[in-house]
C-alpha cells in the first residue's frame, strides 16, 4: 500500500475474496483502540486501522477544530481525500469484496466515516458512527453521491458532554432523509462505549456481514 498513513491490517485465515473493516480512532487515541472492537470478524474480514496523522498527546488525531463541531476545513478535506483513496487502493491490492466494505469511528473517527459515506456512495455499504457527527460545510458544500443503498449504525451517549447526543439524532434524521437504512442507539454513557453498545454494533456488523 502507497500510504501517508501509519496502519495496522489483519488479514482473515479463509482464503478468496473476503469483506473489509476500516477502523478511524479518536482524537488522542492510535490504530491499536479501536481494534478490540471488531475481534469477532478478525478470522473473516480484513481489517485495517488507521492512525490519525496529526500527533495529538498522548496519541493522534485526523484533524482539529477551529471551534466546537467546526473541523479545520483544510486539514479535513485532505484527510477526507487521503482517506478515500486508501480505501480505494486497498480494495484493489487485497480483492476486497466491493459490496462488503465497512467503516467503524468513534468521535471524529465517526465524523470522518459519515463523511466518507456521503462522498464514496457504494463503494462503503455500512458504516458504524459512534459518537460523532456530520460537519455542517459536508451537508452544504461536499460533492455527495446517493446513499439509499448504505446501512449505517449510529450510537451515542445520553450524557456526552464531548459531543452532544443531539448531533447523534441530527446523523439519524439526515441519513434518513437522504434514504438510507438506519439504526440509532443511545445509552446510558458520556464519551465513550458501553458493553451493551459494543454488543449491538458487533450484531449490527454480523446481519450486514
Amino acid at each position: 500500500m502507497n500510504s501517508p498513513f501509519t496502519y495496522k491490517h489483519t488479514a482473515p485465515s479463509l482464503s478468496g475474496k473476503q469483506p473489509a473493516i476500516f477502523l478511524i480512532h479518536g482524537m488522542g487515541s492510535n490504530e491499536e483502540d479501536l481494534l478490540q472492537l471488531v475481534k469477532d470478524f478478525e478470522e473473516t474480514h480484513h481489517i485495517f486501522s488507521l492512525r490519525g496523522p496529526i500527533v495529538f498527546k498522548p496519541g493522534y488525531a485526523f484533524f482539529t477544530n477551529e471551534e466546537e463541531g467546526q473541523p479545520d476545513r483544510e486539514v479535513f478535506d485532505k484527510v477526507i481525500t487521503f482517506i478515500q483513496a486508501f480505501i480505494r487502493e486497498a480494495i484493489e491490492e487485497y480483492d476486497l469484496v466491493r459490496d462488503k466494505v465497512f467503516v467503524v469511528g468513534f468521535s471524529q473517527g465517526a465524523v470522518i466515516a459519515q463523511t466518507l459515506a456521503l462522498t464514496m456512495g457504494n463503494i462503503i455499504s455500512g458504516v458504524v458512527a459512534l459518537s460523532g457527527y456530520i460537519p455542517d460545510f459536508v451537508k452544504v458544500e461536499y460533492a455527495k453521491l446517493p446513499v439509499d443503498h448504505l446501512n449505517i449504525f449510529i450510537s451515542h451517549g445520553d450524557y456526552d458532554y464531548v459531543i452532544p447526543s443531539q448531533w447523534g439524532a441530527e446523523s439519524k434524521n439526515y441519513f434518513e432523509s437522504l434514504g438510507s437504512h438506519v439504526t440509532f442507539k443511545t445509552y446510558n454513557e458520556g464519551h465513550g462505549v458501553t458493553p451493551e453498545n459494543l454488543q449491538d454494533l458487533i450484531q449490527f456488523l454480523k446481519v450486514n456481514e
